[in-house]
């Protein structure tokens, strides 16, 4: 059984309509026969919330016995899908795969949130964790080698490289900021709206480096096109081991700029649809087939409990409004 792909307007529109009639007397009964899982996505196709929609939501869609359809409701950092989550009713039918910039991140970038992360959304379960790489264009940058050519580069002509990102505040960015703030770089920071646009960009020379996710940047890494100078993860990536760290790339010990996602309902949703989501996304999640397509692409499989994931967020949130006040690092 395939899944849908519509984007905000008026397909989405038409699939939701009427069928907020009798809300509360259906609420118990998930899922409700005949109505789609709404699968929101806060980031344009291509991105990794994408690549894995496209790995686990067939499976789920099975499970359930409902359609499964993403709603890409791209913008903002992925804030604009968010909100749309945490303002859906909360019956189970409307999901978000939101990460730890969007979580963590956004609250401490933004001077105003349209949600409360913590308290407007609820977890159902952690999925995987992916760090991004350091990434150059093997045509337009050839002499970007190494990890310290750029630093060397960035040194001798402070304010004229400039780094990509996925958006204002995204933790593309924020690994950008950090990797310059603990060397003193001056890097100017050029946000564009998704993975895709940034992509473009270091193909066409606009930008000098992008922070890029592990999954969608390896399949370029293994055509030529890139070139990956270093991971910002403690560790190594199984899918790419040649691949240095920053830590080990550039001497900075301990640095570590790794990203969570998490599987998140609206707050109000009931304990016992909670509970059902959390029993099937946990089971689709553990697969070995699915386990080992995510590990292929750089990301490390991490399953996690709400109750862990909701841990997590709040030690996040702790340390990346850290991170934001010692870069100076802000959303448009």
């Amino acid at each position: 059984m395939m899944f849908d792909w519509i984007r905000r307007g008026a397909c989405a529109a038409m699939l939701l309509t009427g069928l907020g009639a009798n809300g509360g007397a259906q609420a118990q009964e998930f899922p409700q026969p005949g109505r789609p899982l709404m699968f929101v996505s806060g980031f344009p196709a291509g991105t990794a919330i994408d690549i894995y929609g496209r790995i686990i939501l067939e499976r789920v869609q099975r499970e359930l016995g409902v359609p499964m359809v993403i709603d890409i409701r791209s913008g903002a950092s992925g804030n604009i899908g968010m909100e749309h989550v945490a303002r859906a009713a909360p019956d189970g039918h409307t999901i978000t795969l939101a990460t730890s910039a969007m979580m963590a991140i956004n609250p401490a970038v933004f001077p105003r949130m349209p949600i409360d992360t913590q308290a407007d959304l609820v977890p159902i379960l952690g999925v995987f964790d992916a760090p991004n790489f350091m990434t150059v264009s093997t045509e337009k940058r050839p002499d970007f080698t190494t990890c310290q050519a750029v630093v060397d580069a960035a040194r001798a002509r402070p304010g004229q490289l400039n780094y990509a990102s996925t958006g204002n505040g995204a933790s593309t960015h924020l690994a950008g900021a950090q990797f310059a703030s603990v060397l003193g770089l001056n890097l100017v920071h050029v946000p564009y709206r998704g993975g895709p646009f940034a992509m473009t960009a270091l193909y066409q020379g606009d930008v000098d480096v992008f922070f890029y996710q592990t999954g969608p940047v390896i399949e370029f890494y293994r055509q030529g096109r890139v070139r990956l100078l270093a991971v910002t993860s403690g560790q190594r990536v199984a899918a790419v081991p040649e691949v240095p760290t920053v830590a080990e790339a550039c001497n900075l010990p301990g640095f570590d700029s790794t990203t969570w996602y998490a599987l998140m309902a609206p707050a109000r949703t009931p304990q016992p649809i909670l509970n059902r989501l959390t029993e099937v996304f946990t089971r689709v999640a553990n697969e070995p087939e699915v386990r080992e397509r995510i590990a292929a692409m750089g990301f490390t499989p991490n399953v996690q409990p709400p109750e862990a994931t909701r841990a997590r967020l709040a030690r996040d949130i702790v340390t990346w409004r850290d991170v934001v006040a010692r870069t100076g690092a802000r959303a448009e």
